[in-house]
């Protein structure tokens, strides 16, 4: 919990005045949604830590496992709270947001965003089966462990991506 609160602060103190606007736009345009994805973002940190400790907040596999994990814990809280419709706008939107306030290396963008839509995925293709009430991060964990062995390494920005998580080499 700490070092994710470190993190936090680290990250909002690294934002222009500009992105910190952003930021607060969002919050007060939808706060639940906020708090549910800074939720969501605290989760998917310490379980993927706890299961990737040495690549999960690299570009390794951890990492892959992670961004894919986020998002379908967003979703499912989201989902909890309103239409899985109005849900993935959201998501989109501040998966999308993330991606632009932290940028990275055209190929670690490529890679976050790819896990990203692996995961947003992975969760669409469970929700005709399990009503979104009933949705646990236990859901996602074993199927997505498997998806991280299965993972490839992202060479280049003109590689053809499948539905396989990628990471970069390291």
């Amino acid at each position: 919990m700490r070092k994710f609160i470190t993190i936090f602060f680290n990250s909002l103190r690294s934002l222009s005045f500009k992105k910190i606007v952003m930021v607060l736009r969002i919050g007060i345009g939808h706060p639940l949604f906020s708090i549910l994805y800074f939720y969501a973002s605290f989760r998917a940190f310490n379980i993927a830590k706890k299961l990737y400790p040495n690549t999960s907040s690299t570009n390794g596999k951890g990492n892959a496992f992670r961004h894919s994990f986020w998002v379908c814990l967003i979703m499912m809280y989201f989902c909890k709270v309103s239409s899985p419709e109005k849900s993935l706008k959201w998501c989109l939107k501040l998966t999308d947001l993330h991606e632009d306030l932290f940028p990275n290396e055209a190929l670690e963008t490529m890679m976050d965003k790819h896990n990203n839509e692996i995961g947003l995925q992975y969760f669409m293709s469970l929700l005709s089966g399990v009503h979104r009430q009933f949705f646990e991060t236990t859901f996602f964990i074993e199927e997505l462990q498997k998806k991280t062995k299965e993972a490839v390494i992202l060479e280049n920005l003109d590689q053809k991506l499948d539905e396989r998580l990628v990471y970069l080499r390291e």
